[in-house]
């Protein structure tokens, strides 16, 4: 059995696992740069251990570093988060050799699945429908044209190797091709140090659609249901739920076997992420899977009623899963907002620097899985994500209204943030309606976009302005106390009503 658990990764996510730890009675280790010593995850662990500079090349992507700290921690196994180590399958490899349980999937489940193309091949063999391309590298411009042309523009320019919108290129003009290709493998070689790409048809107003799998060691896989991931800005994921407007019951059931299905076409055990690409008329094609937890996962779990890392722990110790596909389903609606520390109204610019106040939402039906605090530097040197906002309902309409009021109610002072941001989708019509794909952002940029002439903008001056009066009303009442007595503001309130009697 686990006993200890070192979290090879910092922030939200890190704080995320250990909670579900302290539930369990396991011990947490965690690890940081010199960037993160006054984070929120190294005060909330067990343990925690320095593992070098900021730049994470030199600490939270250092395998030998994190090693030799789950070794002197006395650490039985490692959770990789997600991002970092978490997809990577030497580092699976080396926990093995060490001794050290990964709490992920094999390295040669995540190697399967971690290149584009192999995976590709492995969901034609199980019969899993996968979009129109080919299954190769390119390496020969001339018969990449020729492919092209036989598929059918427009097409995707795709890294074998990648992830985030790196390395992709469309192609909707033949003059653009073999820029295309050029550009796309300039970028993938420097983003994953491979240049191998290959072609998908493109998709026209493609839905961004995937599924919770959960595998054990004795061959048992299940879905846990699908989410919607289609509020997108530049490949990247913005507003999650589930479950999705767009699907009915029998294409969930059969996208759902067929996530299954791909799940043991590589014998993957832990949890993981089946993404599809689906069109306005239901047709659906695998797109990649994600061999690790998933930002997304607290809407799931929502919906569901499982916690998917504590699944992750049973199942890395040998647990056989208890969960049966017949007895799941999804109960309400869930929806997460990603917050990050950047400038909307300035291109989405990262916007580090020092939190001065932060009010969190609460309430019923809310879920803030965060890392910062007042006073808080955030750190330059990694991805801008400071928090992930949770809301759940029992209807779709009701958790809208709920995300509106939460959003409403989170306030964080001395940074720029995407909160206005997200407040405005939640009041878009289409997403209101649920009529979206992953052209939404782009079809109503400047709608959200538009600077408010008060609102929002207004209620923080009102806030700051009550903060600072606040303030001054705590220093002047501090100095008349030690001035004049040390009795208290309810003493003396309630002698001068006594007096008033008289």
């Amino acid at each position: 059995m686990i006993k200890k658990v070192l979290v090879a990764n910092r922030g939200e996510i890190a704080i995320r696992v250990m909670r579900s730890c302290r539930e369990m009675e396991i011990k947490s280790v965690a690890v940081f740069s010199e960037a993160d010593r006054a984070s929120m995850h190294v005060r909330y662990a067990d343990e925690a251990y320095f593992i070098g500079p900021a730049p994470s090349i030199d600490s939270y992507l250092n395998m030998d570093k994190i090693i030799d700290a789950a070794k002197k921690s006395g650490a039985d196994a490692i959770h990789p988060g997600y991002g970092f180590l978490s997809e990577n399958a030497a580092f699976s490899q080396r926990c093995d050799d060490e001794g050290i349980i990964f709490i992920g999937p094999s390295p040669s489940a995540i190697s399967n699945m971690g290149d584009k193309i192999t995976a590709r091949k492995h969901m034609m063999a199980a019969g899993v429908p996968v979009v129109p391309g080919t299954v190769e590298p390119l390496t020969d411009e001339v018969a990449a044209l020729e492919k092209i042309r036989e598929i059918g523009l427009p097409v995707m320019i795709k890294a074998s190797a990648g992830g985030g919108g790196k390395g992709m290129r469309l192609v909707k003009d033949e003059k653009e091709i073999l820029n295309s290709i050029r550009g796309a493998r300039s970028e993938a070689k420097a983003a994953f140090g491979n240049d191998a790409v290959y072609i998908e048809k493109y998709i026209e107003s493609p839905h961004h659609i995937e599924f919770q799998v959960l595998g054990d060691k004795h061959g048992n896989v299940i879905h846990l249901f699908e989410r919607e991931c289609s509020v997108q800005r530049r490949h990247q994921k913005v507003i999650e739920e589930t479950p999705s407007p767009l699907m009915n019951p029998g294409i969930r059931e059969e996208m759902g076997r067929h996530a299954v299905a791909a799940a043991k076409a590589v014998n993957y055990y832990g949890a993981g992420t089946i993404e599809f690409i689906v069109d306005d008329n239901l047709n659906y094609y695998f797109l990649e899977m994600n061999t690790r937890l998933q930002v997304e996962h607290p809407i799931t779990e929502r919906v569901v009623g499982v916690d998917l890392v504590k699944e992750q722990i049973k199942i890395a110790q040998g647990e056989r899963m208890t969960l049966k596909q017949e007895e799941l389903e999804q109960y309400g609606h869930a929806i997460e907002c990603r917050i990050y520390a950047e400038d909307p109204e300035n291109n989405f610019m990262p916007s580090p620097g020092k939190i001065t106040h932060i009010t969190e939402p609460l309430g019923l039906g809310v879920r803030h899985d965060g890392y910062v605090y007042t006073g808080f530097e955030i750190p330059i040197y990694y991805d801008p994500m400071i928090s992930k906002l949770i809301v759940w309902a029992r209807t779709r309409s009701e958790a809208i209204a709920r995300m509106k009021r939460a959003l409403n109610a989170y306030k964080i002072t001395g940074i720029k943030t995407s909160i206005p941001f997200l407040a405005r989708i939640m009041e878009n019509e289409d997403f209101i309606k649920g009529n979206y794909n992953t052209h939404f952002i782009e079809k109503n940029f400047d709608m959200l976009m538009a600077k408010e002439p008060c609102g929002r903008r207004c209620q923080d001056i009102a806030l700051i302005t009550a903060f600072i009066r606040y303030t001054d009303r705590v220093t002047e009442a501090k100095s008349n106390t030690e001035k004049h007595s040390e009795v208290s503001n309810w003493k003396a309130f309630g002698r001068k009503n006594a007096m008033a009697r008289f």
